[in-house]
């Protein structure tokens, strides 16, 4: 059992491209962990909504309590049953992946609509297989939820240390929405990992995650800055992509937790 890598930290994303949630446990699922990226914001011809376009989204902060999802934007506040939906089934798509969701109530998608100053529905993935992402690099299919492509997404603490001692103004994790930090030794390892055990579960790594723009969206105020992507570019590009952290998914299902040994 390694002492150098152990989960430093876990992070749920219930809304795609809202705020996260930092968690203590986590339950890993194929789809990711319960209640990560099941929901997601489409305009009024179905297409989907991110940070990409509307920074203001980082400023929508989710809890989950007792069966409820709680939103917090500003002096506003709104809450939803997590089990709710309507009965109408919607296709829209995540990149290039066709995914089957349906809308969460008119009133949440109102909620929305406001605060966004833009019509919107809040919409939700209910069941494995409603949206499947194939892998080019494995050439294998996969159940996934409203991730922008696998699962998980896996962040070295030296990774972001490397970067740092490379910014005159330091940044977060937060900048890169992992789902779980594992203490490290070298930067950039975890690209090179092929399957390990936290927990109860067995993952396997896919591939580098490539980065855009959203990560010089400052999660503090959504405000656009030009770094990290300024510095990655100078020593991170590879095929013309960016790349930091990255992609795995889930071999069982299990509970992981901060604290947890990664075995390899």
């Amino acid at each position: 059992m390694s002492t150098v890598h152990v989960v430093k930290e876990i992070y749920i994303y219930p809304i795609k491209s809202l705020a996260g949630i930092s968690c203590q446990t986590a339950l890993a699922e194929e789809m990711g962990f319960e209640n990560d990226r099941r929901w997601m914001l489409l305009d009024a011809e179905n297409k989907m909504i991110t940070q990409r376009e509307h920074r203001i989204m980082s400023q929508f902060y989710p809890q989950i309590s007792d069966g409820k999802i709680s939103l917090i934007f500003k002096d506003h506040e709104h809450e939803f049953f997590i089990d709710e939906h309507l009965d109408y089934k919607i296709e829209t798509d995540v990149w290039d992946d066709i995914s089957e969701v349906f809308e969460v109530n008119k009133t949440t998608s109102k909620w929305f609509s406001q605060h966004l100053g833009f019509e919107c529905k809040l919409v939700k993935i209910i069941k494995i297989g409603d949206r499947k992402h194939e892998s080019s690099t494995l050439k294998e299919t996969f159940n996934v939820s409203l991730a922008d492509g696998y699962p998980y997404l896996v962040v070295g603490t030296e990774s972001m240390d490397f970067l740092n001692e490379k910014l005159a103004d330091k940044v977060t994790v937060l900048r890169f929405r992992p789902n779980i930090v594992v203490s490290t030794q070298n930067a950039h390892e975890e690209d090179d990992y092929d399957t390990f055990k936290i927990g109860e579960v067995q993952f396997k790594n896919i591939k580098p995650c490539g980065r855009c723009i959203m990560v010089n969206n400052d999660p503090q105020n959504g405000k656009l800055k030009k770094e990290p992507l300024k510095t990655l570019s100078k020593y991170r590009v590879v095929d013309n992509s960016v790349l930091f952290g990255t992609n795995v998914v889930s071999l069982n299902s299990g509970i992981i937790s901060v604290g947890d040994a990664v075995i390899f």
